[in-house]
């Protein structure tokens, strides 16, 4: 009987690179815009400690490049595989295609129902749906190179946020991101089209600080209570690109050698605003039930000093080797990141009966 095996379909910087410079992308804006498959760089070393953890639960693992993953997923069998796909994409990123493989080819996946990888990576329509399912996203304008597609909100406490549509990562977020009148905004849109040839999404700007919600169903039974909930203190207001860039893959690695690395620090938000928390775990209690968010996300949040949440937007496939998903598995799982995906794995094969529950 073949050995149940976890299948990682991830995308690396490199081939995202060069399909970025075919297109006429300059190269530091390719480095830019690759710059959102970091964690396939990162990840990367640790694919012998995820295989070690699998075999240790009597699992498989394999690593597979998403331009090889037609050919290794076409014809295996459900029973004995689970794909898990490690970055999302539609538009400059095409992660979102090994959550339809695994669909094509009938097989279960970790993460949510591939329509999600395509809502998520866009921030104007994803924004509506949120808003439509009640919960407390930001209404938004759209613009296109210096011109309004939908006319921005008004601002009650002055002051609007720009930042690409469709890209992640910080990407396209400068120092100048806030802004004080809606024609510096549409200068900002102006700076996205020639860099990323993306629309601007523009929203009222928020107060407070910024909050990560973090989610892994280590158990498959597990529910919103699991969640991570934290602030995250780049020792700003919000986070930059180049803030990003000195994290993650491989400018953060570089960062790491020449020890300019520094991490967020994190702080757990139900320690001073158990309130807020709270509000936090039942919007992600919304999301499970109503889009179908399951398994592995996250969740981005502004939070007030009187508990006002603001639901920025989530991911469908968060930053798994970064800093504060790290700790999220440490903390509420007590596993290390190969432990807690090998033992993800491990529970789904144990409840369809694949391997032994003492494995």
């Amino acid at each position: 009987m073949p050995m149940p095996t976890l299948v990682l379909v991830h995308e690396p910087e490199a081939a995202c690179r060069v399909r970025l410079a075919a297109v006429g992308y300059d190269d530091r804006h390719v480095l830019e815009i690759s710059s959102y498959l970091a964690q396939s760089t990162d990840l990367a070393p640790e694919f012998d400690a995820i295989a070690l953890a699998c075999a240790e639960r009597g699992v498989g693992f394999q690593p597979v490049e998403l331009d090889d993953a037609a050919a290794t997923l076409a014809g295996r069998s459900p029973e004995d595989t689970l794909v898990w796909i490690l970055t999302d994409g539609i538009a400059y990123f095409r992660g979102g295609a090994g959550a339809a493989l695994a669909r094509l080819n009938g097989l279960p996946a970790i993460g949510a129902d591939d329509s999600l990888f395509a809502l998520c990576q866009d921030k104007f329509r994803s924004g509506a749906v949120l808003r439509a399912l009640g919960l407390p996203t930001p209404p938004a304008g759209l613009a296109r190179n210096g011109d309004w597609l939908v006319e921005p909100p008004a601002s009650p406490g002055g002051g609007w946020f720009v930042k690409p549509n469709r890209l992640g990562a910080k990407i396209g977020i400068w120092p100048d991101s806030r802004c004080a009148d809606l024609g510096h905004a549409l200068v900002l849109s102006r700076r996205i089209f020639a860099a990323y040839r993306d629309d601007a999404i523009v929203q009222p700007y928020l107060p407070g600080c910024n909050v990560r919600a973090s989610f892994l169903a280590v158990d498959p039974g597990a529910g919103s209570d699991s969640l991570g909930v934290f602030f995250v203190d780049s020792g700003g207001d919000f986070q930059t690109m180049e803030d990003s860039m000195e994290l993650y893959g491989e400018t953060g690695q570089e960062a790491i050698a020449s020890g300019r690395y520094a991490e967020p620090a994190l702080v757990a938000l139900g320690n001073s605003q158990p309130g807020a928390a709270q509000r936090i775990r039942a919007a992600a209690a919304t999301l499970m039930a109503t889009l179908g968010l399951r398994d592995v996300f996250s969740m981005d949040f502004r939070v007030e000093a009187d508990d006002t949440v603001h639901l920025i937007e989530f991911e469908v496939c968060p930053g798994l080797p970064c800093f504060d998903f790290r700790a999220y598995c440490r903390g509420q799982w007590g596993l290390g990141l190969a432990e807690a995906m090998a033992e993800t794995a491990a529970n789904r094969f144990r409840r369809t009966g694949r391997i032994r529950p003492s494995a």
